[in-house]
């Protein structure tokens, strides 16, 4: 052989042997698979039946074999495009290996259910199915996928609760959907709680009208049905809206209050001029910035002196709720940063916004629901499994 020969030959270098592995092992897989499936499918009938192939007696039995129709399946190896499903003559046999009408693998809507919980969109289920499995999976089947989840959100909705919360923060979130009279934005209240190790918690949401106090009432009064009874939060959490202060006073009335640093400081934004703005909220800030509470009432003294005279409904609209402003130095201190502001449940509810801006609206009050749940459940679950540092023993 000539070396131009030789150099014409393919290289082993250039030969994808990984690829080729794993191809080949998945390729395999299928055709054990669709086997499997075939024989199973098969003995099921003759088990129904009472006889096996080509022995037909019309006198003894009643119904008989029809031949076979094909049906593509979805796997977790691939599509099977061929999967031979025997039939009888009378029809209507549903079989235990393969339910009726199926199209995809119990694994695969598996998956489709796990990624839909992780936060992944109806659509791009689809795309990353079709990439990973070559499956076919539409949006509204990822619909149907996930209306199984129904079930545990009526579960988890329902589910007892322990008293075990150290705090509560409560705040409330607007989502799209579609109504009679066109999209209109739908209120959903949230309980957010931390344990006394650490750990945090959706505990539940409702979707209602408004912020009213009977709303909110309505929820807490649920909560505590459930097993909430509040007798050991030291601490609750506000945007410092009326309707939610009347509810907690009402339910809870021995859990002390504590108002949202972040929403106070929107309010005095509105009260004060464009120039203004920055130096005056930079020296307001240091009011909760402060190492005790002492401190933080000489800082507002302060800030009071100096900014009065120029923003006097700036200083009123701190002065009013400094008491429940500062309530949070009553707790440790390596806990501050995480009960003078609602920004842990407004975190989730960041979460929320990304996972629901991509569908525009939401069809139906129960499509919502479920969406919540996976993003809430989904968030639960990881923060089981990492509880914050400033509220353990070591910290």
């Amino acid at each position: 052989m000539s070396l131009q020969q030789v150099a014409q030959e393919p290289s082993l270098q250039d030969f994808d042997l990984e690829a080729w592995l794993w191809g080949d092992l998945s390729a395999r897989a299928r055709q054990t698979l669709q086997t499997l499936l075939e024989a199973s499918l098969q003995t099921e009938l003759t088990e129904r039946l009472g006889y096996a192939p080509y022995e037909r007696d019309p006198q003894v039995h009643a119904d008989y074999r029809n031949g076979c129709y094909e049906r593509r399946l979805d796997t977790q190896f691939g599509p099977i495009a061929g999967l031979r499903v025997p039939r009888s003559r009378q029809g209507g046999f549903s079989y235990r290996a393969l339910e009726r009408y199926r199209r995809r693998a119990p694994w695969v809507d598996d998956l489709v259910e796990k990624m839909f919980l992780a936060g992944v969109s109806t659509r791009r289920v689809g795309a990353i199915m079709e990439s990973l499995l070559e499956a076919s999976v539409s949006a509204s089947a990822v619909s149907r996928v996930a209306s199984r989840l129904d079930e545990q959100v009526r579960s988890w909705h329902t589910r007892p609760l322990a008293d075990e919360y150290q705090y509560l923060i409560l705040d409330g979130v607007r989502l799209r959907m579609k109504a009679a009279q066109g999209t209109k934005k739908r209120l959903v209240l949230c309980v957010y709680g931390i344990t006394f190790d650490g750990r945090r918690e959706m505990l539940d949401f409702q979707f209602a009208a408004g912020e009213s106090e009977r709303e909110w009432v309505a929820l807490l009064e649920d909560l505590r049905r459930r097993g909430l009874r509040g007798e050991r939060v030291e601490l609750a959490v506000t945007d410092g809206a009326q309707g939610l202060l009347n509810a907690l006073q009402f339910v809870f009335p021995r859990i002390p209050l504590q108002r949202c640093w972040a929403h106070k400081l929107r309010n005095v934004t509105n009260c004060l001029k464009m120039a203004q703005r920055k130096p005056c909220l930079e020296q307001a800030r240091s009011i909760y910035q402060a190492s005790s509470r002492r401190e933080a009432i000489r800082r507002f003294r302060a800030w009071k002196e100096r900014w009065e005279p120029q923003a006097p409904k700036a200083v009123a609209c701190v002065e009013k709720d400094l008491d429940s402003l500062l309530r949070f130095f009553s707790q440790p201190c390596a806990h501050w940063k995480k009960i003078r502001t609602t920004n842990a449940i407004e975190r989730q509810f960041r979460e929320v916004r990304r996972r629901t801006n991509p569908m525009t609206c939401f069809a139906h009050q129960q499509s919502a629901d479920r969406i919540l749940y996976a993003i809430f459940q989904h968030s639960n679950q990881r923060w089981a499994k990492s509880l914050l540092k400033e509220f353990t023993h070591n910290s």
